[in-house]
């Protein structure tokens, strides 16, 4: 007598996180192959874009001998006669005769002829004639001193700065092609998040809401307030619809919270209903190791984004610091974030076979970093006062004295005091 066994099914096996440097580069990779598309921009608007074409100049820097002094541009030999005056931004007449002197303000043309420029501090007047002796070193720009005209000054990818605008500015340039800026939404799951007042009855006060937009912006993204959508309702059409019409205006649509598999968690779900397909789920790294950052293809035939952030505060910032930055670094144009270094000036623990991001403070006078306390991963208290993150590499703990890297928070000048 035989017996059969009904067959049983394959078992799903979730693939093994991706390890924290593999998934850095892996999605700033993915970035980078689908760079936004350059737009020519004013000046005006271009502060903390990203150059799509090379910086070069239209003319040579100067674009003529320019004065570097106040003083008198003189022919000859002296004592000179006073036969006129140039100002900044008007055209002299040649010096056609020697023995003859020019005043000249720092700025202005010198003159064709010229044979140096006696500066006013140096020279002394009388009886209309000017006495001196110039110095053996001209004492003007000579064209091209800075740049040659067409010659490339800073290449494809360069973040743009107040520098780099006056730069453009004085090669001759009114507008530059650059990356358009990405265009950033928020989701916010959870029901049980509160958006006022404090918390109560079992309920929380959403933090990731207010903060996280704040974050995109300091990484280049543009949002505003009516990109911010939440507490969507913990149900999966709810989900769905959201992160739908989300991504119709996005480049990146970031979400909050549901990245595990809890019965209320619809962001897996909800990305197999759009299609989408997963760059990384999950990551060898704590905090933060439920983070994923997935694509899909818009009505436009353009790649969108989503990077589903963990619900727990400073699980959430790890996932932008790990994820998000590398993304829209390579969305943008620009190279790989380089992460710079510092002394460990206490013990940091590691977490096993995970990459721990631990919150640290910065001495950069003495270059080193300090833990902060309050750091759990629920926490903000710590996160308020830290610099970035020490990397304690899988297998390791950090000691004192041990070089680590640092993934810096985005940070403005002053927000931190050192």
């Amino acid at each position: 007598m035989s017996t059969e066994t009904a067959p049983t099914a394959d078992r799903v096996v979730a693939p093994p996180p991706a390890g924290w440097e593999e998934a850095r580069s892996r999605v700033y990779a993915v970035g980078l192959a689908a760079a936004l598309p350059a737009v020519a921009r004013p000046l005006a608007d271009i502060d903390g874009s990203t150059l799509a074409e090379p910086l070069t100049t239209r003319t040579d820097l100067p674009a003529f001998p320019t004065s570097s002094v106040d003083g008198w541009a003189v022919r000859g030999t002296g004592p000179w006669r006073v036969i006129g005056r140039v100002l900044a931004g008007s055209t002299p007449a040649p010096l056609t005769e020697d023995g003859t002197t020019v005043e000249i303000a720092t700025g202005a043309m010198v003159p064709e002829g010229a044979t140096a420029v006696l500066r006013v501090e140096e020279s002394t007047t009388v009886d209309g004639l000017v006495h001196g002796t110039p110095r053996e070193t001209p004492e003007w720009r000579q064209p091209g001193e800075e740049a040659y005209a067409d010659e490339e000054l800073l290449p494809v990818g360069t973040p743009v700065d107040p520098a780099l605008i006056g730069l453009a500015a004085s090669c001759g340039h009114d507008t530059l092609r650059v990356r358009r800026a990405p265009r950033a939404a928020l989701l916010v799951f959870g029901d049980e998040l509160l958006t006022a007042g404090p918390p109560a009855a079992g309920r929380v006060r959403d933090a990731l809401g207010p903060a996280v937009p704040g974050w995109l912006r300091r990484y280049g993204c543009q949002i505003r307030p009516s990109d911010v959508v939440g507490p969507v309702a913990d149900t999966l059409p709810a989900h769905v619809a959201a992160l739908r019409s989300a991504l119709t205006g996005a480049d990146l649509v970031c979400t909050t919270g549901g990245t595990m598999n809890g019965p209320v968690d619809h962001l897996h779900p909800t990305l197999e209903a759009l299609g989408a397909d997963y760059v990384v789920n999950t990551v060898a790294v704590r905090p933060g190791f439920p983070m994923l950052l997935a694509r899909l293809a818009g009505h436009d035939g353009r790649i969108r984004f989503v990077a589903g952030l963990p619900g727990n505060p400073q699980s959430a910032i790890v996932a932008l610091v790990s994820l998000v930055a590398p993304l829209l670094a390579g969305l943008q144009g620009r190279s790989m974030p380089v992460l710079p270094q510092a002394t460990l000036a206490e013990a940091v623990p590691g977490r096993g076979d995970h990459t721990h991001l631990a919150l640290v403070r910065l001495d950069r006078a003495a270059g080193t970093a300090s833990p902060v306390r309050h750091v759990g991963s629920a926490m903000l208290r710590g996160l308020a006062g830290a610099d970035g993150f020490a990397v304690i590499r899988p297998g390791t703990s950090g000691e004192p004295g041990d070089r680590v890297p640092i993934v810096p928070l985005p940070l403005l000048p002053g927000e931190r005091a050192s």
